[in-house]
């Protein structure tokens, strides 16, 4: 039986444990519809994810004309996250093999987190959505403290209540390994998501391309 050295693991959410992109890009295209902007094709969608429903939002209005004026901005943001709220777990799918890694960990005795960009409560009802709540410990979203990934305060958080002891972070951006890397603790890469960079240049510790190679990759670090 394979030992995992660390008393809990973080996991990014969207493009690590589910495939969020199908809900993301529909309530993206939702909201630039409201203000007569083109749509973002889906094969593009990806590359807007990563840091935040917020930073999504901005990179998509970068995409198709520019950015609004703040008032305008804060106006729009609160109406794309309502359609995505109704509309959460419409495409969203966990990764494969994402549910029995995590259930090996389990039975392992290691304690599971979920460290996001994503608002806590939104990742909240995504995770019930998929019923996959009961499986974590704490859910740590990108509003639940001050500052948020890659600032280390919020795995950090993750580890303390998971009861301490020695952690490592899972991703698929430079936000989950940067945040690793100040936490002082190790991280995972996945080839797979939605990568703000090239992979080999996240600076990860590990890069696996599917989640049956996840413990075998705990192992070694």
């Amino acid at each position: 039986m394979t030992t995992v050295p660390f008393s809990a693991i973080g996991f990014d959410l969207d493009g690590t444990l589910v495939d969020t992109q199908g809900d993301l890009g529909v309530a993206v295209n939702y909201a630039l519809a409201l203000i007569d902007r083109p749509p973002v094709p889906a094969e593009s969608v990806d590359s807007l994810i990563g840091g935040g429903s917020r930073l999504m939002l901005k990179r998509a209005l970068e995409q198709t004309g520019g950015p609004l004026p703040e008032a305008e901005f804060e106006d729009l943001y609160p109406r794309l996250v309502s359609h995505y709220a109704a509309n959460i777990a419409v495409h969203s799918r966990p990764y494969p093999g994402c549910l029995s890694a995590l259930d090996r960990l389990s039975g392992l005795g290691v304690g599971l987190a979920v460290v996001t960009n994503k608002p806590e409560a939104l990742s909240l009802l995504l995770l019930k959505e998929l019923d996959m709540l009961d499986r974590f410990q704490c859910v740590i979203g990108g509003d639940t403290l001050a500052r948020a990934k890659p600032h280390p305060d919020t795995v950090l958080e993750a580890r303390a209540r998971c009861g301490g002891g020695r952690f490592a972070m899972v991703g698929d951006s430079s936000f989950d390994v940067r945040a690793a890397k100040a936490a002082g603790v190790p991280a995972v890469a996945l080839s797979f998501g939605y990568h703000d960079m090239p992979v080999p240049e996240l600076g990860a510790d590990a890069v696996i391309g599917h989640f049956d190679e996840l413990l075998g990759a705990l192992a070694g670090l």
